[in-house]
């Protein structure tokens, strides 16, 4: 048994890409797309026809419901592919703005009602400030599932599961990327591998917290640069993982074993944790790794949205 289909026994695998060509060779059972994702995809020749007809189609639109209408014709596209859900990302430029972030969502799932998909086969991905998991917690009361992403800390995943989100995406590798870079010459790669990436601790401690106090909301990492990663989380509910990586563990045979126990983190001592405003805002200040890549990735996925906007002049 290769690791991808070990993995299959302990985790949902998800599939990280816009390139839905690619699904069928490692059968995940949803997927998910993000700004960057989709620029990446419609610069290649073989999906630059879905960009076109999106522009021929509906061309009098302005460019924020030509961005819609992408966006959804991706995730259609993908749900043909899959038997789950899809995950489609509202601008991230609407990070901080509710009621903004809570009227794009509502078209995204009215577009995708019009194309017959059912709103449980798509997730709405929202950025996990404060303004976006309360624009999640109204979402969810609608019957509109969401996953919360760039999550970087404890206390955003504390405050998604009281918001009562579907999904989180705590981002492994960029938590990874942010101590490493702290450390510079003396950082000890082996040192702080697989079970000790910064990255993967964070997500166990997301996990058990969950699994502990009965949260229903699903622990989805997400943004691996390594197998190592991957493997250190196996058990977690779920694992949004980049073609690259998932032909890496189809052609891997070593062995992999489940890290991470539902069960076993009931029986963890794990004092329960609530935050209101003031105290969501003073946790993210105090931890600098979550706040800076909070807002890089904000800004990243703003930028590839208007690149994107821009393809589409």
């Amino acid at each position: 048994m290769n690791q991808l289909d070990a993995l299959k026994q302990f985790t949902t695998v998800v599939a990280d890409t816009g390139d839905f060509k690619q699904l069928a060779a490692y059968a995940p059972r949803d997927a998910t797309t993000n700004p960057s994702l989709i620029l990446k995809a419609v610069q290649k020749p073989e999906y630059a026809p879905l960009l076109a007809e999106s522009i021929a189609r509906h061309g009098s639109a302005d460019k924020v419901e030509l961005m819609n209408r992408l966006l959804v014709r991706f995730g259609v596209e993908i749900l043909r592919l899959i038997p789950g859900r899809v995950s489609t990302e509202v601008d991230a430029r609407l990070s901080f703005d509710t009621e903004a972030t809570l009227e794009r969502a509502r078209r995204l799932i009215a577009l995708y009602r019009a194309e017959g998909v059912d709103s449980d086969r798509v997730l709405i991905k929202i950025a996990a400030t404060w303004e976006g998991i309360r624009a999640a917690e109204q979402l969810e009361r609608e019957g509109v599932h969401c996953n919360l992403t760039l999550l970087f800390s404890f206390p955003q995943a504390v405050a998604c599961g009281q918001a009562g989100v579907r999904l989180i995406s705590p981002f492994v590798g960029r938590i990874y990327d942010w101590y490493k870079k702290q450390a510079g010459a003396q950082w000890d790669e082996a040192a702080n591998a697989e079970a000790n990436d910064p990255g993967v601790r964070s997500v166990r401690r997301i996990f058990e917290f969950y699994k502990r106090h009965g949260i229903a909301t699903e622990v989805m990492g997400a943004s691996f640069r390594n197998v190592g990663q991957i493997t250190a989380l196996a058990g977690c509910d779920l694992l949004t993982i980049s073609p690259e990586l998932l032909a890496q563990l189809a052609a891997s045979e070593a062995p992999l074993t489940r890290a991470l126990d539902a069960e076993a983190a009931k029986r963890l001592d794990i004092a329960p944790v609530q935050y209101d405003e003031a105290a969501f805002r003073y946790a993210l200040n105090e931890d600098a790794m979550a706040t800076e890549k909070l807002a890089e990735g904000i800004r990243a996925f703003a930028a590839d949205t208007v690149k994107l906007e821009a393809l589409m002049i």
